[in-house]
């Protein structure tokens, strides 16, 4: 139910889905000669849409997720099991090309292979089932599979985690997987959303050391017009608007005991 209602709140409050709802609903109104509120409903919509796609707000506030958690200065000598959480590869031409394409969280994998060669005694644990309602892919976890495995990580040190729609199912069903001797759990994930991440597997009882990537700003950016590319500007918006209320969520809810965890 969680997550259902999740994927339908989102698809409603969304930048792009706000800025349409303002506008029907403002020419709803001059329609019905409310004109005055009306207009004052696309004005909303103008400035919601100026301000996630033709300026920084985006990288403004991601930027304090990004930067609550740094990768370790001090390596650990030994690694048990590396987790990476799902979100890095698209669903839909990875499962009917029978690929591994990545989206932009790309470097999610690009880390966990680089640690997997770092640790080779190290298990990979590949946490992600489908993220579509209907569930008509695969899981991401044998679409990461198949990247690791084509790029030389033997199959039998993986062990996919196949179930999880979202990060509170991430850490419950990767804790039944996990044994208390693994020793050092390293978790990867999004930057943006290392601090959500870290919170729920403390709450479910896993240590974890975090290894962020996949960076979206460069952590000190101020506020300003920015039109170079305004899909980048809202797309970045968007994911630290979702997070910050995932943060929110997760908290009320009870699936984190902070509402914004910190090392």
């Amino acid at each position: 139910m969680f997550f259902s209602l999740s994927k339908l709140f989102w698809l409603l409050v969304q930048p792009t889905s706000l800025v349409l709802l303002l506008v029907l609903g403002g020419l709803a109104l001059v329609f019905w000669r409310r004109r005055r509120t009306g207009l004052a409903a696309l004005a909303i919509a103008a400035i919601i849409q100026f301000l996630v796609g033709f300026t920084s707000l985006g990288y403004v506030i991601i930027q304090p997720l990004e930067n609550r958690f740094q990768v370790p200065s001090t390596a650990p000598e030994t690694v048990g099991t590396i987790i990476v959480l799902g979100g890095a590869t698209m669903a839909r031409p990875s499962t009917a090309r029978g690929i591994a394409e990545l989206n932009q969280a790309g470097d999610r994998l690009a880390t966990t292979l680089w640690l997997a060669r770092q640790y080779p005694e190290a298990k990979v644990m590949l946490s992600r089932g489908g993220g579509f309602l209907m569930g008509e892919t695969e899981s991401e976890a044998e679409t990461m599979a198949r990247f690791l495995t084509n790029l030389g990580v033997a199959e039998d040190r993986l062990i996919l985690e196949e179930e999880s729609r979202n990060t509170a199912e991430n850490a419950s069903l990767s804790r039944a997987a996990l044994n208390e001797e693994d020793g050092v759990v390293v978790l990867v994930t999004s930057a943006f959303h290392m601090p959500r991440s870290v919170g729920i597997f403390r709450q479910q009882g896993i240590e974890v050391l975090a290894w962020p990537t996949d960076y979206r700003s460069a952590g000190d950016q101020g506020m300003a017009i920015d039109i170079a590319n305004p899909n980048q500007n809202l797309e970045t918006a968007t994911i630290a608007m979702r997070e910050w209320i995932g943060l929110l969520a997760y908290h009320w809810t009870g699936r984190t005991s902070e509402f914004l965890p910190a090392p």
